[in-house]
């Protein structure tokens, strides 16, 4: 990567805060306090057990450093390296009792965020050479789409619209219950602010060409045929920006790509990425 995106830490405190909290319950926790003495110091590496690009490391020794604000981390491999099996991520000093209290929330997000980056990372290699840029969607995990779709930066992709308030997109359902596309555009236009960008989901090319005459600035090519694709981006070209969804996987992806589309939006990179196997392990 050129360059390593930014998550800034208002963003995701209050996850790790909720995700240590989940964790603790009511009586703390009670094997390690059991176990282990208050001042006892420890020291621990965390490890990719598995091949996979970095994501989420700030976030995870978050959960570390709350639980123990002396905490030292020396950073081996930051947010958008790619990790070999076995390879050292990072090590951390600590009171031991934060090391073992914190392991899982800092594991778990750590895990789950590479998992995006390590797939999307994947996904858009299949784009070498091709113009066309990978983006994401809404399909994210309650409560940890700021970081899901920071780990999709961090794999090379690109964000689509981070809610429901910074971009207009017109879908299916939408059009139905205003009566039709033109109506839906109108309404939009009457109430919307001149800021906001207007794209529209078509699925065939007759309500293409309505999108098109509406003067949108995107249309969402829902399940096309590839050949319907290639015909729709050669009469939205240089009208409206093409994005195409709906069902796209890796191994179909590129062909997608190949019909010129501008964007391919891809559910999966954040809904069903598998996480990087991570461990923590305590050095004595």
């Amino acid at each position: 990567m050129s360059k390593t995106p930014t998550l800034q830490q208002v963003l995701y405190q209050d996850v790790v805060c909720r995700a240590l909290a989940e964790d603790l319950g009511r009586a703390g926790d009670v094997t390690t306090d059991a176990i282990v003495a208050a001042d006892h110091p420890g020291r621990a590496v965390v490890v990719a057990r598995a091949a996979g690009r970095v994501a989420g490391l700030e976030a995870s020794l978050l959960a570390f450093r709350l639980l123990d604000p002396d905490c030292r981390a020396e950073v081996r491999l930051c947010d958008g390296s790619d990790a070999a099996a076995g390879q050292e991520i990072a090590q951390v000093s600590a009171r031991a009792r934060a090391l073992l209290t914190g392991e899982r929330t800092a594991l778990n997000l750590l895990g789950r965020l590479s998992g995006i980056a390590t797939i999307t990372r994947d996904v858009v290699a299949r784009l070498d050479g091709l113009p066309t840029r990978v983006v994401d969607t809404r399909k994210t995990t309650p409560g940890l789409r700021a970081l899901e779709k920071y780990a999709v930066r961090v794999g090379g992709g690109s964000n689509h619209r981070y809610g429901l308030d910074d971009a207009v997109l017109v879908k299916d359902n939408h059009v139905a219950l205003a009566g039709g596309i033109a109506e839906a555009v109108r309404r939009v236009r009457q109430s919307g602010g001149h800021m906001l960008k207007l794209e529209v989901e078509v699925e065939t090319l007759a309500e293409l060409d309505e999108a098109l005459a509406l003067g949108v600035d995107a249309v969402l090519l829902d399940n096309m045929e590839l050949e319907t694709l290639r015909e729709a981006v050669r009469r939205a070209r240089g009208r409206a920006l093409t994005e195409a969804s709906g069902g796209i996987r890796p191994e179909t992806v590129r062909a997608v790509a190949e019909t010129g589309v501008d964007l391919v939006s891809i559910g999966w990179l954040t809904h069903s990425a598998p996480a990087l196997d991570v461990a923590l392990d305590v050095v004595a």
